[in-house]
């Protein structure tokens, strides 16, 4: 196998025009039945490189971007980090409010995001966010709630309907090639460095809104990992169905085939069926996903049977008491695709375990893998902060040269993440085994997990406070077959005031995202509460059991 094109030195911006080098006639990038090779994205990156600085985004400058899966995603993706400025993913699930916070927290020079796709008007909640009046005619923003902001770009769905008032076109990022820029550019890019920032991805945390992860550009090494265990070459095709602007994706799909040179099918979204059509018609060996990904295939696959017989491996989230029927079930459905199972998260990494292509399925069902080279795993008794047992479930901690900077300003949450000595406090519950393994079961405190997005029920708590017939509100997660588990609203009513389970969910469609609203409301007198003040969550979740049984 050969070497991946970086070294120690690499950083995002020298990743396009390096695996040019090496493949540059290969194709890296296939979208909706179109290819580009890999010299034709590493032109088009610096095409769009030159854009943005025409435009005025300057090193250190957050750029947000709020685009679904798309070529353009993944050439801003190059193309910021060629100019020194760093990229803000913006979930395209998020709505609104989710987005304003994350543009204004962030505090983006830029959005780039699209009118419309889909059902979603994408330009109708930007509009909100900065109305009419805080855009000039010449594309300058002056606006009170977000005073970083000075430019949104959009991406229209035909590409050739003009951009609305106040902002710029993305087509004119590369209508002029601006080679008059090239030198800029290459002193640019020349002065990034590993530990410059790279991203910040935005993740929910244990408390309070999501936080934004900064991650440099040294989290390349990790990506050596994931080639050296995979085994892919350049002769892999991924199908890339994950989005873009998760760490999953973003690792398996555009960093993946730049460590490798092997075709990335992207997909908008998933489709199971169409998945496996694409899977027999284009030869694709690997794709990855969660559990939910892996039942839809498995279902579909039933359904209609395909010719798999080039699907060859994949990572897959497993070890939770929920996903090891799935995946016993995949291997004999989804045969011959021999899975890799792995834990990580946004601030560790994608993959801080990762299992093998010859571990038994034993360990690939019902563990989260075996920690990566770098990589030091303990789990605690959280109240003694003592190492447990082999097989005695408690919070997984750990120390790794791959460990993000920072949250983004947020000095204190970022302080209470470690402790003294460095260790890094995940949230999650798990043990390690005898064979090295790492079992991840869940989170250690209330954050849900639905249908892979970690959804943080404090932040949705603190958006239904803003409805005017609530006095108090909590959620908590109810067990769901396919989903592992959605979000439960217990909600005491204001004095005087009966709002309706779908005065609730109304207040809630289109303004957060579709995966954080609650699936159904419930209404008590008053929440159930300790003698220090707390919700007494626990209690809830039985009456959400109780009240929510099939009947």
């Amino acid at each position: 196998m050969k070497p991946t094109p970086w070294n120690e030195a690499t950083t995002l911006a020298d990743l396009p025009r390096l695996a040019a080098e090496r493949w540059g006639d290969r194709v890296a990038l296939s979208f909706k039945g179109r290819g580009e090779t890999f010299g034709e994205l590493s032109e088009t990156v610096d095409r769009v490189a030159r854009g943005l600085i025409a435009a005025g985004i300057a090193p250190g400058d957050r750029v947000g971007v709020w685009l679904n899966n798309c070529p353009e995603w993944i050439h801003l993706q190059f193309a910021i980090a060629r100019i020194g400025a760093i990229q803000v993913p913006i979930n395209t699930r998020f709505r609104t409010a989710d987005a304003a916070y994350i543009v204004g927290q962030a505090e983006c020079s830029t959005l780039i995001t699209h009118d419309t796709s889909g059902p979603i008007d994408y330009w109708a909640m930007t509009r909100e966010m900065v109305p009419d009046r805080e855009r000039r005619e010449d594309g300058g923003i002056q606006s009170n709630d977000f005073p970083f902001l000075q430019r949104i770009i959009i991406k229209t769905t035909d590409g050739g309907t003009d951009a609305p008032f106040g902002t710029s076109h993305y087509r004119d990022l590369i209508r002029d090639p601006e080679v008059a820029l090239d030198a800029e550019l290459e002193r640019r890019a020349a002065e990034v460095d590993r530990d410059d920032p790279a991203f910040i991805m935005y993740t929910s945390g244990t408390t309070g809104f999501p936080k934004g992860v900064v991650r440099g550009h040294g989290f390349l090494r990790n990506q050596v990992d994931r080639v050296r265990v995979l085994g892919t070459t350049e002769v892999d095709v991924v199908y890339n169905y994950l989005p873009l602007f998760h760490i999953f994706g973003y690792l398996d799909g555009p960093m993946l085939s730049m460590a490798t040179g092997n075709r990335q099918i992207l997909a908008e979204t998933f489709d199971p069926e169409v998945c496996l059509d694409a899977i027999e018609a284009e030869g694709v060996t690997q794709l990855s996903g969660f559990e939910t990904h892996v039942k839809g295939l498995v279902e579909a696959q039933k359904r209609q049977a395909r010719d798999i017989s080039s699907l060859r491996t994949g990572i897959f989230g497993a070890g939770t008491n929920s996903a090891v029927p799935i995946m016993r079930e995949a291997l004999d459905i989804l045969a011959p695709m021999k899975p890799v199972t792995a834990y990580g998260m946004t601030e560790i990494g994608g993959n801080a375990c990762l299992s093998f292509l010859d571990s038994t399925q034993e360990q690939i069902c019902e563990t989260s893998g075996h920690p990566c080279d770098g990589f030091d795993f303990r789990v605690i008794d959280p109240d003694t902060g003592q190492d447990q047992p082999f097989d005695t479930p408690g919070e997984i901690i750990l120390k790794s040269y791959n460990l993000m900077q920072c949250y983004y300003k947020k000095p204190e949450e970022t302080a209470n993440a470690y402790d003294q000595d460095g260790w890094f406090y995940s949230g999650d519950m798990g043990y390690l085994r005898a064979d090295g393994f790492l079992r991840f079961l869940g989170r250690y405190k209330d954050m849900l997990k639905i249908g892979g997005e970690n959804v943080d029920p404090m932040e949705v708590e603190a958006y239904l406070q803003g409805h005017g017939d609530v006095a108090d509100v909590a959620v908590v997660g109810h067990p769901d077959e396919r989903l592992t588990e959605v979000a439960v609203a217990f909600v005491a009513p204001r004095p005087g005031r009966n709002p309706s389970e779908a005065d609730i969910l109304e207040f809630c469609r289109g303004r957060i995202a579709s995966f954080k609203i609650p699936r159904h409301v419930l209404f008590l007198p008053e929440l159930p509460m300790t003698s220090t003040g707390k919700v007494r969550k626990t209690e809830l979740r039985e009456q959400a059991l109780e009240a929510l049984q099939p009947a």
